[in-house]
């Protein structure tokens, strides 16, 4: 399997994957093949997840109407601030 090359073809194949999971119609040694490359996507979608949240910036306006950047933080869904 060669490195996905972007967040999105990478989740398109993970999705085709979890369905020939899904379907049990696979031999053996195909699930596992197939399982194989599926944790291999996960991990690449995740990694492409963090990078882009540590790059995620909020622009504050304070008072005086200059902007301040601010780190992201993940808000509690429950919360609607």
């Amino acid at each position: 399997m060669s490195k996905p090359k972007d967040f999105e073809t990478a989740l398109q194949r993970l999705e085709e994957i979890v369905k020939k999971l899904d379907s049990g119609d696979l031999p053996l040694a195909s699930l596992l093949e197939v399982y194989e490359e599926g944790v291999t996507l996960s991990r690449f979608c995740q990694a492409k997840l963090e990078e882009a949240e540590r790059k995620v910036e909020l622009l504050n306006k304070k008072a005086d109407g200059t902007l301040e950047r601010t780190p992201f933080e993940e808000q509690d869904p429950g919360s609607h601030d």
